[in-house]
C-alpha cells in the first residue's frame, strides 16, 4: 500500500470513530445521560485530531515542495473528516438543546 493510500485510510479510520462516538453522545443525551455524552464527546475529540494531524502531514509535504497527488481515496477521506467536523458541531449544539428542554 503507497504512503498516501495509508494516510488516507488513517484519516477516514479516525474520523469514522469520531463520528460514531458523536452519535452515540447524542443517543446518551437524548435519554438525558449529558455526562456520558460528553464524554463521548471528549473521546470523539481525540479521534478528530488523529484524523487531522494525519492531514496535517499531508499539507506540510505539498507545501514543502513535495507533490501529493490527486487521489480518489483522499478526497474520500476528506470528505468524511468534514462530515464528522459537521456532525460534531450539530450534535453539540443538540445536545445544548435537550438540556435546555428538560430544564424547563
Amino acid at each position: 500500500m503507497e504512503e498516501m493510500e495509508a494516510v488516507a485510510f488513517q484519516i477516514i479510520s479516525n474520523v469514522g470513530t469520531a463520528k460514531s462516538l458523536v452519535m452515540e453522545a447524542l443517543y446518551e443525551a437524548r435519554d438525558g445521560r449529558y455526562d456520558a455524552a460528553e464524554e463521548k464527546l471528549k473521546e470523539s475529540r481525540t479521534y478528530m485530531l488523529e484524523g487531522h494531524h494525519a492531514h496535517a502531514a499531508l499539507i506540510q509535504q505539498e507545501a514543502s515542495g513535495q507533490k501529493v497527488e490527486f487521489s480518489l481515496l483522499l478526497m474520500h477521506a476528506e470528505d468524511q473528516m468534514m462530515s464528522a467536523e459537521t456532525i460534531s458541531d450539530l450534535v453539540a449544539e443538540m445536545i445544548k438543546m435537550y438540556q435546555e428542554m428538560r430544564q424547563k
